[in-house]
C-alpha cells in the first residue's frame, strides 16, 4: 500500500445521523474542510474509503460526516481508529513548509563539511515560535537545531537530505 499520513483519530460519535468528533494530528484544523476523502483504519477489515460530506471545527476537535454513513451504528464501532490521507492527497504547503513524517530520517550535512554525514533527523519538536529538530548523531547524541534561517540553509526531501548551518553553543 501506498505511503499514509495520519491526519486525525476519532474519539466519539456525534449525535445520531453518522457525524463523529475527530481529534486532528494537524497545526491547522481548518485544513479538514477542503479534504475530500479519508481512509479509514478498520482493523481487520483493512482501510475504508470514506469520502468527506461536512467539516465544522468545535473547539479543539472536527466533527466530520461522511457520505453514505448516516447512522450512530454505522460509525460507532470506530471509535479510537485512525484517519489518513495519501501522499497524494495531503494539503500543499507553503514555501519551507514540510511534513514532519518527510523530515524524519533525512540525513543532515554541516555547510563546513557538505560531503560527511553530520547526523539523522529524528524528531521534530513543534515548540510555538519555531520547529526544533532533534539530530542524532552517529555516536547516538542529540543536538538540538532551530528550524530557523538561520540554521537551515538547504531542505531537500526527495534525496533525504537537509544543510544547516550549526551556530555556536549548540553542540557542546
Amino acid at each position: 500500500m501506498e505511503d499514509l499520513y495520519q491526519v486525525g483519530s476519532i474519539t466519539q460519535t456525534h449525535g445520531i445521523r453518522g457525524e463523529v468528533k475527530v481529534f486532528p494530528l494537524t497545526d491547522d484544523i481548518s485544513r479538514f474542510k477542503n479534504m475530500k476523502n479519508l481512509l479509514l483504519d478498520a482493523g481487520k477489515e483493512g482501510y475504508i474509503s470514506l469520502e468527506v460530506e461536512n467539516a465544522r471545527p468545535q473547539k479543539n476537535l472536527v466533527i466530520l460526516k461522511f457520505k453514505g454513513i448516516d447512522n450512530i451504528n454505522d460509525i460507532e464501532k470506530y471509535k479510537g481508529h485512525g484517519l489518513y490521507v495519501t501522499k497524494d492527497n495531503r494539503v500543499d504547503l507553503k514555501e519551507d513548509e514540510y511534513f514532519i513524517a518527510d523530515l524524519i530520517g533525512c540525513d543532515v550535512y554541516l555547510d563546513s563539511d557538505k560531503d560527511n554525514r553530520f547526523g539523522t533527523i529524528s524528531d521534530v519538536m513543534e515548540t510555538g515560535a519555531n520547529d526544533v529538530y532533534e539530530i542524532t548523531l552517529e555516536s547516538g547524541k542529540t543536538v538540538l537545531v532551530p528550524a530557523i534561517k538561520d540554521c537551515i540553509l538547504d531542505v531537500d526531501i526527495e534525496g533525504g537530505r537537509m544543510e544547516i548551518h550549526l551556530m555556536e553553543g549548540l553542540i557542546d
